[in-house]
């Protein structure tokens, strides 16, 4: 079991240092895609520093119900990576000393984490100001131990952030499986049933769209305006924001692209679209990451690609905000998806 582990994760480096290549190598019709670096020193923005630390992101596991073809974490059900009850023990000690007044729960599917409610419950009382869960509203319908998580959400007041990629069943399923817009329709009504999203509703439901192709989001307050409309017609469904964001050339995303033949389309598309002033508010400027083996990252994208954090302090059982603060992000070719436009970041534009 320990050999076979091992060997997942040997293969999952060594794919991580394939796009990596991929992203760096940069060279399409003989013609060199400008490097990220060169353009944020442009602007006299290089190197990229951090400012106060806002958000604690934690992934407690790759494990989910699904297999969406986005996924720049590759989740999925035969993902068995979970973050331990000792490993969240550190980050609830982080919690309680840390400037950081948002906790972001992500997966995978978070809630499959079996010592999931354990940690929400006592995260719950270090008092985070905001508790983000990022449910892909499915699970809730996947199995009946999960049919109380909108009350549990609701008990915690905690923040759901749901991905829904279109408000029609075709273009949903498309990108995130067959049957899954059916399910996430009955998951944002039960949502509704005990309060989220409903109009001047403090139980915060907020929505996150991805493009389904190798294209950049529309406007996002014109995409919020379409899905409210929709949804409340179509179905009945309340929801206080939408998030747009932009797919990041890696992971499935990025084995799309070549295999679609769209890679050195897409990026150029991205380094026409790159926006200097979102530069500031990428959300690796305000946000660390923690994967679910307690390393640390500027953000979930770098965490997949392998790039700790450019510190002395790389885990979270040795954590230290004061040498964090005081670090370099580290930065690649990827991160013209969060500069393109109106920017992109976990909490969706940023311009």
């Amino acid at each position: 079991m320990i050999t076979k582990s091992l060997h997942k994760r040997e293969s999952e480096l060594a794919n991580a240092n394939r796009q990596l290549e991929i992203l760096s190598n940069g060279i399409f019709q003989n013609e060199e895609l400008p490097k990220f670096a060169t353009k944020i020193r442009e602007t006299n923005q290089f190197p990229l520093r951090p400012n106060t630390l806002e958000i604690l992101q934690i992934n407690v596991g790759y494990m989910c119900n699904q297999v969406c073809s986005h996924c720049h974490v590759d989740a999925g059900p035969d993902r068995k990576e979970i973050m331990t009850r000792d490993t969240m023990k550190m980050c609830l000690d982080v919690i309680k000393k840390t400037g950081a007044h948002t906790l972001d729960l992500t997966g995978g599917a978070p809630e499959m984490n079996p010592d999931f409610r354990w940690f929400v419950e006592e995260a719950a009382k270090v008092g985070i100001k905001d508790f983000i869960v990022r449910s892909n509203l499915t699970i809730i319908r996947a199995n009946k131990k999960y049919y109380d998580l909108p009350e549990f959400f609701k008990k915690h007041n905690v923040h759901v952030v749901s991905s829904m990629p279109h408000w029609t069943r075709g273009k949903t399923d498309k990108q995130r499986g067959e049957g899954v817009f059916d399910q996430s329709i009955k998951a944002l009504q039960e949502l509704n049933a005990v309060g989220y999203g409903m109009p001047n509703s403090t139980l915060k439901l907020d929505l996150v769209y991805n493009p389904s192709g190798a294209f950049l989001p529309g406007d996002q307050m014109a995409l919020e305006h379409d899905f409210k409309k929709a949804l409340l017609e179509d179905f009945d469904i309340n929801f206080h924001n939408l998030f747009a964001i932009t797919n990041l050339p890696i992971s499935r995303f990025l084995d799309y692209l070549i295999a679609s033949e769209n890679y050195e389309d897409y990026m150029y598309s991205l380094v026409e679209a790159y926006n200097p002033s979102a530069v500031k508010n990428v959300m690796c400027t305000n946000t660390i990451s923690v994967s679910w083996d307690g390393w640390l990252y500027d953000c979930d994208f770098n965490q997949i690609l392998g790039l700790k954090v450019d510190s002395k302090v790389k885990h979270i059982k040795d954590y230290n905000e004061e040498l964090l603060q005081n670090r370099n992000i580290i930065i690649s070719q990827h991160c013209y998806g969060c500069t393109a436009g109106a920017g992109s970041s976990c909490q969706g534009t940023v311009a």
